[in-house]
């Protein structure tokens, strides 16, 4: 992952230097337990501890495994030349994969703590920004055009509503992938106490496979990875939105745009939604993840490394991409600039076609048919729009006397009520944040 996009605390949970450090811990826990069930002495256990607290030498490693060409015997061959003797003892019946997998493990759970810390962080915002504008009248837009009135609050507790189902996929993805295998070649435990796999799962923050075969089943991973990519489908349904509000046409919102940005190259007075074009990019990366992750479901019979290659790629780079979108969303909405004045006038601009629902109603109530209501309704409308809002529906409405005749000029006129629109606002809110 390239640094423009990256953010330290995730990136630094991928860093060589951090991996081997799992790698050790999960094999030094391992060796306690051996210990305790007298497989190996206790000594050699905490020499192995004592002699390994300081960082490990990632050239070292990197230079063995040059020759190696495994990179757990790298490993294990550098822990020796630290430890001594009593290094003979880590790794008693263990196989590479109990190593790696048990470490992405630790991995993906550390990363899914940041995320969700991220989405915390994300929702807050929301939720502020939706109850500063929970009655700021605004056009709703079906296909993109005109439909009926909506508040900019109720768009935003929509995305609110969306990234809280987000958080409660993610905690469920990080407890499907945090599990530990410590069984041994194949899975079997013919040369390792399952005692030990229990004992490094309690130590690493991880439950027990159930089964492992000779690695962790990766369609725990693929539902991650997939977890993963339905976040950044939201990010992106969001940003999209924003985009759109920021077309000069519309301009009801837009990202906040610093002393001394530049829009443009050529042109001096070009405001961009950069920041949200940027996020609907990124959002492709993360879900090109989710395809290669479902593909490495399928491994031959106990174990093959056709995932392994796969995993280098996306465990680090989704993560990282995925903690810098929310980020960078949360940003985007902290400091979204609403204009109130530019959604009244959208709102109004066809010249009262939002409210052609409420008459259709009312006819049918006055006793019209249905699909005489809607004749009447639409032939009047199509004026409209074919004015561009010039004309007004409402006095269209009163002066047709199919419409006249079923209802007064009080009761056309009382349709045209925008508050009409939010009086089911509160009960909204009070389900998206509990109260409203």
């Amino acid at each position: 992952m390239i640094p423009r996009y990256s953010r330290p605390e995730m990136t630094a949970l991928w860093e060589p230097q951090s991996r081997f450090r799992i790698w050790f811990e999960i094999e030094a826990h391992a060796t306690d337990a051996l210990a305790e069930l007298g497989v190996v002495p206790k000594e050699a256990a905490e020499k192995i501890w004592a002699m390994n607290d300081a960082d490990f030498d990632v050239a070292r490693i990197d230079a063995i495994e040059a020759e190696t060409k495994h990179d757990v015997i790298a490993f294990l061959t550098h822990v020796s030349e630290r430890t001594g003797p009593e290094a003979r003892f880590l790794h008693q019946g263990m196989t590479s994969s109990d190593v790696l997998d048990t470490c992405l493990a630790v991995q993906l759970a550390r990363a899914s703590d940041i995320l969700l810390a991220d989405l915390d962080k994300l929702l807050a915002v929301i939720e502020r920004r939706a109850r500063e504008h929970k009655l700021t009248p605004t056009i709703g837009r079906s296909h993109g055009i005109h439909a009926e009135p909506v508040t900019f609050g109720l768009k935003l507790a929509q995305a609110y509503a969306e990234f809280d189902r987000c958080r409660t996929r993610l905690k469920n993805a990080r407890a499907e992938v945090a599990t530990c295998a410590i069984s041994g070649a194949v899975g079997t435990f013919a040369n390792i106490d399952p005692r030990v796999e229990e004992h490094v799962a309690e130590k690493m923050g991880l439950t027990v496979e159930p089964v492992s075969t000779q690695v962790i089943p990766r369609d725990r991973h693929a539902m991650y990875f997939a977890t993963l990519g339905v976040i950044a489908g939201s990010i992106e349904r969001l940003a999209t939105e924003i985009r759109h509000l920021q077309r000069t046409e519309v301009l009801e919102a837009e990202e906040y745009f610093s002393p001394g940005q530049k829009g443009s190259s050529a042109m001096p007075h070009k405001r961009n939604p950069v920041l949200t074009e940027n996020l609907t990019g990124l959002a492709r990366m993360v879900r090109g993840y989710v395809t290669p992750a479902l593909e490495n479901v399928a491994l031959w019979h106990e174990r093959d490394i056709s995932h392994s290659s796969v995993e280098r790629y996306i465990g680090p780079d989704a993560t990282i991409t995925l903690d810098f979108a929310l980020a960078r969303l949360t940003g985007v909405i902290d400091k979204l600039v609403v204009y109130p004045a530019r959604m009244e006038k959208n709102l109004n601009k066809m010249g009262g076609l939002v409210h052609s629902q409420r008459v259709l109603l009312a006819l049918t109530q006055a006793g019209v048919s249905r699909e005489d209501s809607y004749r009447y309704v639409q032939r009047n409308a199509m004026k409209v729009w074919e004015s561009d809002g010039a004309l007004s529906l409402l006095e269209l409405l009163k002066a047709d006397p199919d419409v006249a005749a079923a209802l007064s000029a009080e009761e056309i006129e009382s349709r045209f009520d925008l508050g009409y629109h939010y009086k089911h606002v509160d009960t909204i809110f009070a389900r998206v944040f509990g109260q409203a």
